[in-house]
């Protein structure tokens, strides 16, 4: 009787740990989602709210590392000055990994179906939870 007096509690809390981490994720596949819907509208500002607002924000592409916000919103509006360019986006999760309460890494594929041609890669974020909000602090995208 004492031992499950003991456990019980220890089961709350991994409960309501996991529930956490579950709400965590969902907002997070929420925010991912939300850039999508803003992308295939042709809207790149609002694809960029996803993003930390930030001088250290770090984007990796194919052409090398561009850091801050305002430098990556001007390289995705040069790379994909019209609809024909920025096509429509699909975005598929691989993987959603919990590195600490403020942190996660995000693993995925993503597609461009457009008139300048489709293309597709993969990518890896770094997400950070600032000021209650899941932005992508880190983005690698080939």
């Amino acid at each position: 009787m004492i031992k499950a007096k003991l456990l019980l509690p220890l089961l709350l809390c991994g409960a309501m740990e996991a529930s956490a981490g579950a709400k965590q994720e969902r907002a997070i596949r929420a925010m991912l989602a939300a850039q999508v819907t803003e992308w295939n509208k042709g809207n790149i500002a609002g694809y960029m709210n996803g993003y930390w607002e930030s001088d250290s924000l770090l984007f990796i592409g194919s052409k090398g590392p561009t850091y801050g916000y305002t430098a990556t919103l001007n390289r995705y509006l040069k790379a994909y000055p019209d609809k024909d360019h920025s096509g429509v986006l699909t975005s598929t999760i691989t993987s959603i990994q919990k590195l600490s309460g403020k942190y996660y890494f995000v693993v995925g594929r993503w597609a461009l179906a457009r008139k300048a041609g489709d293309v597709s890669g993969a990518y890896t974020l770094l997400l950070h939870k600032i000021k209650g909000k899941w932005v992508i602090v880190t983005d690698h995208s080939s």
